[in-house]
């Protein structure tokens, strides 16, 4: 079970950084 917590955490981290580069663009 921990480990599956791992990836989903991972997965979370990634679609963060996803929304964080489409705000930057919209800002430039």
């Amino acid at each position: 079970m921990g480990s599956v917590i791992k990836k989903r955490r991972k997965k979370m981290r990634k679609h963060k950084q996803r929304k964080l580069l489409k705000r930057a663009r919209h800002k430039k």
